[in-house]
């Protein structure tokens, strides 16, 4: 190598060292991490809410006697098929929260002390292989740049990934995630309504007479399984779209940055 290739060499593998004891991309990546970390948590909360919405419709019935004849119906049983879908939603986002809760932890192990004081101290016998490569004696130098490299990308490795998938997720996803949380949140909102109507109907106390004037109402369930129904179809284009974010975001944007990063290590092994 020349002393130019050794000096931007020597150059490179000084920043590697500032910015693994500086912690800077560790806390880019903890507080990117952190906030998605919360983003997952409030959208379980709403998925769980959503479930517990339905099941209340579900199982709500409304009793009527028009002429002394009894019947029992229950319109919530049309958020059947949704509620389904709900539920899986909700085990997506515990996953992902769990995902997230895991990224978390490597952040913390990759920024310790002792991760950190090994990473420089590989660093350090590059820098003097460059200068010095006669120190190792018979060992060949290669295995300290791969040594070296290994631990950079263990190092680095998740808060890159970290920084990328946030990025990304600001620049494309922001705006799906708000817009469909805030419809979710609307929808359990619309179904407790609902809910509360078939209560508050079946609970009611009315002479003969009024029940016979209000039979005819009662009777038609049209309007309010269509409401249930508008309800169930904006529920499941909004969790798709939560689905689609959050395993973006937590499986398949860290699992991208990584094969990268892989491959970076494997053609620098080489």
């Amino acid at each position: 190598m020349t002393v130019g290739e050794k000096s931007f060499s020597s150059l490179l593998v000084l920043l590697l060292a500032g910015l693994a004891l500086s912690g800077l991309a560790d806390r880019a990546g903890r507080s990117y991490t952190d906030a998605a970390f919360e983003r997952a948590l409030i959208t379980f909360g709403i998925a769980r809410g959503l479930n517990a919405a339905i099941s209340v419709a579900q199982g709500t019935e409304i009793s009527i006697s028009p002429a002394g004849v009894g019947l029992h119906l229950a319109p919530g049983q049309v958020l059947d098929p949704v509620n389904d879908l709900v539920e899986r939603f909700s085990m997506v986002m515990l996953v992902s929260t769990a995902s997230l809760g895991i990224q978390k932890v490597l952040l913390n192990i990759g920024a310790s002390v002792l991760f950190s004081a090994l990473l420089v101290a590989a660093l350090l016998a590059v820098l003097l292989t460059l200068w010095r490569p006669d120190w190792l004696g018979k060992l060949p130098a290669g295995w300290v740049f791969r040594a070296a490299m290994l631990l950079v990308v263990i190092r680095f490795a998740v808060p890159v990934a970290a920084i990328g998938s946030e990025l990304i997720y600001q620049a494309f996803l922001s705006d799906q995630y708000h817009e469909s949380t805030a419809a979710l949140e609307q929808t359990s909102r619309q179904i407790s309504e609902l809910n509360q109507q078939d209560v508050v109907e079946s609970q009611e106390q009315r002479s003969w007479i009024d029940r016979i004037k209000d039979a005819g109402r009662q009777l038609d369930f049209d309007a309010r399984i269509t409401e249930y129904k508008e309800a169930a179809g904006q529920a499941s284009e909004d969790a798709i779209n939560l689905i689609v974010v959050f395993v973006m975001q937590t499986l398949f944007l860290p699992l991208l940055f990584l094969w990268l990063l892989i491959r970076l290590l494997r053609n620098l092994w080489g």
